[in-house]
C-alpha cells in the first residue's frame, strides 16, 4: 500500500482547527469564533474572481429587464381583462340589436317608452304614484330677509392658484 501525503494547505487546516477548539475549550470563551481562521481558509483563484464577476454582471444586467418583463405581463393582463370587458359589452349590444328586430319588442318599447296605443285603446296616467316614504323631505322656510356671508375671495383664489400649480399631473391627462 501506498501512503497518502496531506497537501500543505490541509495540515493548515489541522492546525488551525486544533486553535480553534483550544480556545473554545477554554473558560469564558465558549462563544467565540475564530474568524481569522475561516477567513483564511477561503482562496480565491482568478477563475473564482471572473466567474464571481459574471455573476455580479449577469444579475446587474437582468434585473431591470426582469422588472421590465413582470411590468408588461401586468400590463398584457390589464389589456386582457378590458378585451374582455369590451367583448361582454359587444356581445350585450348585439343581443339588444337582435331585440330590436323582434316586432313584438319594438311594439313594447314604443307603449312603455312613448305610451303609443292601439286604436280603441284607452289609457290612464296617474300622476304622483310615487311611494310616500321615497318623495323627499319638505325644504326649511325661505327667509324674507337677505344675509350676507363674508368671505376671502382673494385668499380662496391664491390657493386654487397654488394648489394648481403644484398638482403632479393634470387632471386632464389622467385618462392618457
Amino acid at each position: 500500500m501506498t501512503e497518502r501525503r496531506t497537501p500543505p494547505s490541509s495540515s493548515r487546516r489541522a492546525s488551525t482547527d486544533a486553535r480553534a477548539e483550544t480556545r473554545a475549550a477554554r473558560p469564558g470563551s465558549a462563544r467565540a469564533v475564530d474568524v481569522r481562521g475561516w477567513v483564511g481558509g477561503i482562496r480565491l483563484s482568478g477563475f473564482m474572481v471572473i466567474m464571481l464577476s459574471l455573476v455580479v454582471l449577469g444579475a446587474w444586467v437582468l434585473v431591470p429587464t426582469l422588472g421590465t418583463y413582470l411590468d408588461q405581463r401586468q400590463r398584457i393582463a390589464a389589456l386582457e381583462q378590458s378585451v374582455a370587458v369590451t367583448q361582454k359589452q359587444i356581445d350585450g349590444l348585439k343581443a339588444e340589436r337582435e331585440r330590436w328586430n323582434d316586432p313584438a319588442y319594438i311594439t313594447a318599447q314604443a307603449r312603455q317608452r312613448l305610451f303609443y296605443v292601439k286604436p280603441g285603446e284607452v289609457v290612464y296616467l296617474i300622476d304622483n304614484d310615487i311611494d310616500p316614504a321615497a318623495r323627499p323631505l319638505e325644504q326649511a322656510k325661505i327667509s324674507d330677509t337677505v344675509q350676507e356671508k363674508s368671505s376671502d375671495w382673494a385668499g380662496q383664489l391664491l390657493r386654487s392658484v397654488t394648489e394648481a400649480g403644484l398638482a403632479k399631473t393634470a387632471a386632464g391627462s389622467a385618462g392618457r
